[in-house]
């Protein structure tokens, strides 16, 4: 009976972290649970990158010290053995006396990986490893993928109609055709608040002129970021006249008096060199929503690791095709009458 029991504490581990989705990074979503004779007695999540980690605010929930060093803690991820922003979890666990720590998985960070896990046991500390472990590493897949491939995780987005078109040949207006339903959108802005970032080319600012912000869901907008090669992109552009962050990648710098636009020349310009600067600028996340160059680019790049597909019921007869992943859907949702079809690489 113990495994259920561990895993019953682990899931109320991941449950309390997925409520930092969008708030944590470049940390890793982390809830810990206190728990002293089979009932949970202590419980947090680390809530924003910089303040204090879920095993802090779990032990701080217990009062009497005396019942810390009966009890065990659940954590999801290693505890951290460095001085960051905050001091190691692990000698915090270590000096309130705890004898049981489990963990559901090892920190990806060469900074902690298994180092945390090492400073417990030599101080008598029982360790139990790999308790919901898929979960765990799935949940914090961000970061995972950010430390093990040195680059931000890549979700890709985009809608299609029943025949497999994402625009028409030609519009009337500079602004987005909407393929998929007004839910869609909303799920859309929820997305953008759980993403350090989110990724378009210069062809959908000129034709779309987004705005690329989380209006329709609460939570915090992420940065904006245009790959613009050729320096096009319209000095009148949506996103160059409010006050959210923007990031503009280019060959060559271009004047303008915008505070919150920052630019970044590549050279060469790749995706290789924006990889790097996403790893050197600790952005772990990257939301990629077209247009079709773009999203072929990462395509054929293999850089991705998960796409959201809108299905609509529209049909077009012609236009611009959808980009084409050839491989089966992990799993599919309905979204009103449309369909939301996920794939992971």
């Amino acid at each position: 009976m113990e495994p259920i029991k561990d895993q019953f504490f682990m899931q109320r581990c991941l449950t309390l972290a997925s409520k930092a989705l969008g708030s944590a990074a470049p940390n890793p979503m982390v809830g810990a649970v206190v728990v002293y004779q089979n009932k949970i007695i202590g419980e947090g999540w680390h809530q924003k990158a910089g303040e204090a980690h879920a095993e802090v605010h779990a032990i701080n929930q217990v009062s009497a010290e005396e019942i810390l060093k009966k009890a065990t803690l659940y954590v999801n991820l290693e505890p951290c053995s460095h001085f960051g922003k905050t001091p190691p979890c692990a000698d915090l666990i270590i000096e309130k006396g705890i004898k049981k720590v489990v963990i559901a998985s090892r920190d990806p960070n060469p900074l902690v990986s298994g180092k945390g896990i090492k400073k417990l046991k030599e101080a008598g500390i029982t360790v139990v490893e790999n308790i919901l472990k898929e979960e765990a590493e799935f949940l914090n897949r961000r970061f995972y993928t950010f430390h093990q491939k040195k680059r931000p995780y890549i979700i890709l987005k985009w809608a299609e109609t029943q025949d497999g078109y994402m625009a028409p040949s030609h519009k009337k207006e500079k602004k987005p055709y909407w393929i998929s339903n007004a839910l869609a959108k909303q799920k859309v802005h929820q997305w953008r608040t759980e993403e350090a970032a989110i990724l378009v080319g210069v062809q959908t600012v000129i034709e779309d002129n987004p705005l690329l912000t989380a209006r329709e869901w609460p939570g915090k907008n992420p940065l904006r970021m245009v790959l613009d090669p050729n320096n096009r992109i319209p000095a009148d552009a949506a996103l160059l006249q409010d006050r959210f962050p923007t990031l503009l990648f280019s060959n060559k710098k271009i004047n303008t008096t915008n505070k919150q636009l920052t630019q970044q020349v590549l050279r060469p310009f790749d995706l290789d060199q924006l990889m790097e600067f996403c790893y050197d600028n600790k952005i772990t996340s990257l939301f990629v929503e077209g247009g079709r160059k773009t999203l072929d680019s990462f395509i054929e790049a293999h850089l991705w690791e998960e796409a959201r597909v809108f299905k609509s019921e529209k049909k077009l007869g012609e236009g611009l095709e959808a980009p084409k992943l050839n491989r089966p859907y992990t799993k599919e949702e309905k979204i009103g009458a449309n369909k939301l079809k996920f794939y992971f690489k």
